[in-house]
Parts: C-alpha cells; structure tokens; sequence
C-alpha cells in the first residue's frame, strides 16, 4: 500500500504546447492511472487508463448514456467522434462495446499526438483518428455510415461557429445510418441563447430531441454543459431521465412539449448568422 501512495505521489503533470494552446496531463490523487487533460487551464476531458469505461466528467457520463442505449448491451457500433481530446468517449465505447469500429476527427494533430504517447490506446481498439476540421472531416464520411455522431467540438473552450448551423447538421444528418443518433456538447450559461438557439437548428433536421444536463444549468443559474440528442426516430428518454437522475450531478432531461417552451421560440442558426459558443466567465474552472 505505502509502495502504491509513493508510486502515485511520483507522477507528475506532463505538458505540451500544441495548436489549442498549453496542454497538460494532470494525474489523478485516487486513480494510480487516471488523468485529466487541460488545455489553457480548461478541464478537457478524464481518461483511466485503467478502466476506460469509467467516466468522470458528468457531460461525458451523459454521452455515455447515450451510447449505452443506442443499441442493446454488447453490440459494435460505427461511431463518429468530431472532436477527439484525450479519446475518452472513443475509449468508453470500445471497452463497453468490443469490435465497435469507430472514427475521430481532430484538427489539433500536436495533441492527437500527446495524448496518444502519453495515454495509449488499447491495441484491439478499432479506433482511427483523422486530423483536420470536423465539417470538413463530417463531410468525407459516407451516407448513411454512422449509427451515432458524437460532436464534441471546442476551440479556445468555445464551440466554433461553423459547427453550430443547420447547414452542418444536416450533413450530420446525411452520415447517419437509419435509426442513428446525433449527440452534441453544448456548453451555455444564462440566459441559455446559445442552447436554446442549438435546439431549434437540430430540431429544424431531425424530428425527435431531448436534452439534459444539471437542474442549475437549466435554470439558468451557472455556465455548464448541456447534450443535446436528436434522430429521426423515438429516442430512450425514459432510460436517459432514469440515468440521469442516479449520476453522481444530477441530471434533467427535458424534451417533448417542455423542451419546445425552453427554447422560447428561438429560430434555427445558419451558416450566415452562426456564432461560437460564449466564452467561459473568469472563474468558471478555478
């Protein structure tokens, strides 16, 4: 036991400068292969390299709900991950779901390159990362390939505004296959423009949306996260409530009706008029 304190009392942060800013690895007190990725001082993402399929971040944990219940327990999934970090959600789904093929878009290659020394993938992973601009990545992606698009994309911890338009979500759209599912990574606070104008561009392609995130967040009381789902088809928004309510932050899922009335009648974003995600206020990650 005092040899395995001293071991995890050794490690030290790792850090490299790569095309987002500084990144660092920061390892975990509790996890003897845990470490969170930070990019400018931004908590990015949790990767335990130990138990890929622990998620510790609670927007990740709701992702990963989300490809739990996109198909029964066990079976492979073609997955499109836009955005890569530490390939934490790529990671999950392969431990969760073996034989799963699955493909990530990242424009900053340095850190594709840092994370993949310093947290290597599993071997039998089937797990092919691509680098350049996720549209541009998106639209090199067959019709009908993917049976779920993560979009996970931030630049400077906004999202960028190309990838917030109708334009771009129907060509998320286009690369599903039927029955497939688009999950985005929305991060907002009050008075929640940017998220509910998100819900009006996804709905205005896809027929069935349901969002969740922490009771505060939607309320309007502090800047957090928000993933947005949408398909054509029904979505599991029982299971997803039931989900969210046991993490350890507790989550809301709003949808149907009761979604319509928190967008509060905000119209689709286009390419003409997209904007980035606000920035983060000072103090968000301190």
């Amino acid at each position: 036991m005092a040899k395995n304190r001293r071991a995890r009392a050794a490690r030290e942060p790792l850090t490299a400068e790569v095309t987002g800013g500084r990144a660092e690895l920061r390892p975990d007190r509790d996890r003897p292969r845990g470490w969170t990725l930070l990019i400018d001082g931004a908590p990015q993402s949790f990767v335990d390299l130990d138990d890929p399929a622990y998620l510790d971040f609670s927007y990740q944990r709701r992702l990963g709900h989300i490809a739990d219940l996109a198909a029964p327990p066990g079976k492979p999934l073609r997955v499109l991950h836009l955005g890569g970090g530490a390939l934490t959600l790529a990671r999950y789904v392969a431990a969760t779901r073996p034989r799963s093929t699955q493909q990530v878009v990242e424009i900053d290659a340095p850190l594709v390159q840092f994370v993949r020394e310093e947290l290597p993938l599993d071997s039998g992973a089937r797990i092919k990362v691509r680098g350049g601009d996720a549209r541009a990545g998106l639209a090199k992606v067959p019709d009908g390939w993917a049976d779920l698009i993560i979009a996970d994309v931030f630049s400077g911890a906004r999202t960028p505004a190309h990838l917030t338009s109708t334009e771009f979500v129907t060509e998320a759209a286009r690369a599903l296959a039927p029955g497939g599912r688009y999950a985005a990574n929305l991060a907002d606070g009050p008075p929640l423009a940017f998220v509910r104008a998100q819900i009006a561009t996804v709905g205005a392609v896809f027929g069935e949306l349901c969002l969740t995130a922490a009771p505060p967040v939607l309320r309007g009381k502090r800047f957090g996260n928000a993933v947005l789902l949408a398909a054509d088809g029904p979505l599991p928004v029982a299971e997803l409530t039931r989900r969210a309510a046991t993490d350890p932050e507790t989550g809301r899922v709003e949808h149907g009706r009761a979604l319509r009335d928190f967008a509060g009648g905000a119209v689709p974003v286009t390419d003409a008029t997209a904007v980035a995600s606000p920035a983060p206020p000072p103090g968000t990650f301190d």
